[in-house]
């Protein structure tokens, strides 16, 4: 079994999970001409010297680098003079710094780096939406090394894993610990939203009001049931998926502290956890560290660099969503425990989706995962009410105009 974990590019992150089965980190600058899966907010500042020395660290240690060339969208600059040129660019100094692979998500990039950059290993990433055998055996075609499936569709449709597993040679590789909702109607245009917000010279300017996790957040917290009704692979389930011939996977997520994210190793690579599962596949809510202030986004200068428009949007709603968010974990960390999923409770949980269908299934006539949130999930229902309303008046605002008023 290997892991491939996001990397914080924290000095401390490498020394961390030594010793793990870690074969590579994932990572990016948080601006590039070509975007990627997070936006440029969500993201901690990193220069190319910087970037260089993890990328060295990390192969001194042992542990390859992967890079992500992988938006969902380049805005059509990969079929220009000047955007050839960028993404040339940006190859050259990837390849310079000793990077072993790339994922994209788009197939036209896929050829052009195994041409120009044949050192380099091509991972296929999960916005590419690999999520049955035709997809699957398009890409090995184009001559990828590994394909990274698109977890919210089949991390629990083991009908379809095995048959994507028999049907391709090259290497599979499964997201063990996210939480977005199992067929998320709001992934395609989250995946453009977020790569357009690390693209440099977007018009957008790295400015994105992330309205697909607020509103994922909001409806988590209306139907808890969908924190169980997910994607997550638990530590203690990795088996079931090993014995399918699954053995790569990948730690998720780039914004968490180096604790969170040693964590993670720790508990995947020994294949037990105990406590909030919530602390293992939530890209949000992470606990402050004691001694430590606010971070993120908390500094009024980093802030403003990335959301103050003037003549864009109203700037007391922006600061409104922005409290907002805060409360609920979503861009600081939080204090206090509002939602707890313990993991003890789940186990015999994945059990059930052997013999089940979910994407045939009407999942209030199933009531499968609501028997199971009863079980295992807590919500402090003071504050599941403060937030819903806070969401609703956040939503209105929006849906109205009055937050570009």
């Amino acid at each position: 079994m290997k892991f491939s974990v996001a990397t914080n590019f924290q000095s401390d992150l490498i020394p961390a999970i030594k010793g793990y089965p870690v074969a590579e980190l994932f990572g990016k600058l948080p601006s590039d001409s070509v975007g990627g899966g997070r936006a440029s907010f969500m993201l901690a500042p990193l220069g190319q010297e910087q970037f260089r020395s993890h990328v060295k660290e990390a192969g001194k240690n042992g542990i390859g680098f992967n890079y992500l060339i992988n938006p969902a969208c380049m805005d059509n600059r990969e079929f220009t003079r000047q955007g050839q040129a960028a993404l040339d660019q940006l190859l050259d100094f990837v390849d310079g710094c000793g990077v072993t692979a790339v994922t994209v998500s788009l197939p036209f990039l896929l050829p052009i780096i195994k041409k120009r950059h044949p050192r380099l290993k091509v991972r296929v990433g999960v916005y590419a939406r690999v999520d049955c055998v035709a997809k699957a055996r398009f890409w090995e075609d184009l001559g990828a090394d590994c394909i990274t499936l698109e977890s919210i569709a089949i991390n629990r449709d083991f009908a379809m894993l095995q048959a994507i597993r028999q049907a391709v040679q090259l290497e599979l590789q499964l997201i063990a610990n996210s939480n977005c909702m199992i067929f998320c109607p709001l992934s395609g245009q989250h995946m453009v939203n977020l790569s357009h917000a690390s693209q440099k010279g977007h018009a957008s300017r790295g400015f994105m009001i992330d309205y697909c996790a607020l509103r994922c957040s909001a409806q988590k917290l209306a139907d808890p049931t969908l924190y169980l009704r997910s994607e997550f692979i638990r530590p203690e389930d990795l088996g079931s998926y090993t014995e399918l011939g699954f053995n790569s996977f990948k730690i998720l997520e780039r914004g968490a502290p180096t604790p969170v994210l040693t964590e993670r190793v720790r508990a995947y690579s020994e294949g037990r956890f105990s406590g909030n599962l919530l602390d293992l596949i939530q890209p949000y809510g992470y606990k402050r560290e004691p001694g430590k202030g606010k971070g993120r986004l908390s500094g009024l200068r980093r802030f403003a660099r990335y959301f103050l428009r003037p003549g864009v949007i109203n700037f007391a709603g922006l600061v409104r969503l922005k409290r907002l968010a805060e409360k609920r974990g979503l861009i600081e960390e939080l204090e206090g425990t509002p939602v707890y999923l313990d993991n003890a409770k789940l186990d015999g949980f994945l059990a059930g989706f052997r013999e089940m269908d979910c994407r045939k299934s009407d999942c209030a006539r199933c009531g499968y995962c609501a028997s199971w949130t009863e079980k295992a999930l807590r919500v402090d229902p003071l504050y599941r009410d403060e937030m819903l309303r806070l969401y609703r008046d956040a939503f209105d605002e929006m849906y109205s105009g009055e937050l570009w008023d």
